[in-house]
């Protein structure tokens, strides 16, 4: 066997090799099958293996794979950004290609610095984002994200950029109530913006749904036409990261459509291409644009591969199967049926919310339903489960550790393709719920979890 030199994530653990992949279901070398109830990480949204895209892709690929973005364009980037604004919410006009959500929102950045620049605004720099989430892994997105094991060895090359709590009403970081809390959390938004200085804030940016840091966490309805309202008072880009919730997971085209809200900057990577090639794009509006144009007449948001042909055929293919097959719809339908489906979990006494929308889901589990009291880190709850579930052929994704207090708190993210069926979704829950009670009962017989009351 070939020796494997990748210097992984973890280099102590050993990755499976897969095999091949169809549908919602992952085939590993020794031919095991797994249902994948997180679809990679969100990505895989149309399912592995659809025809109609590989067959697209295998047209570019006898044309041209690649032409330099700085003298050239595509057909196949001209008609995905045609399509991609037809789905957009009024205001957005033009689209910047690349190839994850990292760069995605690196550019929503940099391009919200050069608006306020040549607008005249030569102070708007700062980034307002919120407690507990995450924009990418390059050091400017990385330093509005807030997941501090990933930034602990990079704090000299990260900027200080204030942040907000989020709208976490299971844990209030505000230790207030909905409703009688008046939305505290956003309001909390223009406080930080008349302490930095309006004339300081740049840009707010938040994820519509909260993904892998508290996966699902879903605001009220007020919360963000409020967040809308105070950025349009005092000057202030509102930059929706939708690399997660973006093209159909929630049930709609954008997370922000749940709450008719419009934002200036939209970034989309995941489910843009689903898994078949690497692929993000920052929509930008049309406000913004003009500013630009009209004054220096260009920018810099340029990657090598920006706009690559292949990889905007692959996001072509995969935007015209969704609208062919409805999806966005059936992420609705099948989402409303995946949390009546969850509903089960609420029996387990270690289960403590349940969230989320369409067809992204979070899970947080606890030792004590009524007090809300995380199991200690040292237990590795959510790597018990996740590693159960992958015994019985089940993907899970772990959110991030600390969800509760910054060092403990067990949470999954359940983002399942939008074609999964309703069979498929029977299975994956059944096999979900039978991992978490046996890995509550192993706790009972160690003596780490009593009994309680159930949620």
């Amino acid at each position: 066997m070939t020796t494997d030199r990748n210097f992984y994530r973890n280099p102590s653990r050993v990755y499976p090799v897969i095999e091949r992949t169809q549908g919602v279901y992952v085939y590993d070398e020794q031919g095991r099958e797994f249902i994948d109830f997180g679809s990679g990480i969100g990505v895989t949204s149309i399912g592995a293996g659809v025809e109609q895209v590989i067959d697209k892709m295998t047209a570019q690929l006898q044309q041209t794979t690649f032409v330099f973005n700085g003298y050239f364009t595509s057909r196949p980037r001209i008609e995905l950004s045609q399509k991609l604004l037809q789905l957009c919410p009024p205001g957005i006009s033009r689209v910047i290609f690349s190839s994850s959500g990292s760069e995605a929102n690196e550019v929503a950045i940099k391009i919200a610095r050069q608006y306020h620049r040549e607008s005249g605004q030569e102070k708007k720099y700062k980034v307002i984002s919120r407690r507990q989430s995450y924009h990418g892994n390059t050091c400017g997105s990385l330093s509005v994200s807030d997941r501090p094991s990933w930034q602990q060895h990079f704090e000299p090359y990260l900027h200080s950029f204030p942040k907000i709590s989020p709208p976490y009403c299971y844990r209030c970081p505000l230790q207030l109530e909905y409703p009688t809390c008046e939305m505290g959390c956003a309001r909390e938004l223009e406080d930080v913006i008349l302490a930095e200085g309006p004339e300081s804030v740049s840009a707010f940016i938040a994820e519509p749904i909260l993904g892998t840091t508290v996966a699902g966490v879903t605001a009220p309805d007020e919360y963000y036409p409020l967040i809308r309202s105070i950025c349009d008072k005092y000057n202030v880009l509102f930059i929706a990261d939708e690399v997660i919730t973006g093209l159909g997971r929630t049930g709609a085209n954008f997370g922000l459509d749940h709450w008719g809200v419009a934002p200036d900057l939209i970034t989309v990577a995941k489910g843009l291409a689903a898994g078949y090639a690497p692929l993000a794009a920052t929509l930008v509006s049309e406000i913004i644009c003009t500013v630009i144009t009209e004054g220096s007449q260009a920018h810099s948001q340029g990657f090598t591969y920006s706009g690559n042909p292949l990889s905007c055929a692959a996001g072509l293919a995969v935007l015209d199967y969704i609208r062919e097959n409805d999806l966005v719809e059936q992420a609705r339908v099948k989402g409303d049926y995946l949390a009546k489906r969850l509903e089960i979990l609420s029996q387990i006494d270690i289960v403590g919310d349940l969230r989320g929308k369409g067809m992204f889901r979070g899970i947080e589990f606890v030792s004590d339903c009524q007090t809300r009291e995380p199991f200690p880190a040292s237990v590795g709850l959510t790597q018990r489960i996740v590693d159960r579930a992958y015994e019985k052929g089940l993907i899970l994704i772990g959110g991030m550790p600390g969800c509760a207090d910054g060092v403990s708190g067990d949470q999954l993210q359940l983002s399942p393709a939008l074609v999964m069926t309703e069979a498929e979704i029977d299975q994956a829950v059944e096999r979900l719920r039978q991992s978490i009670e046996e890995v509550r009962n192993e706790l009972i017989q160690q003596g780490i979890h009593s009994p309680g009351n159930k949620r």
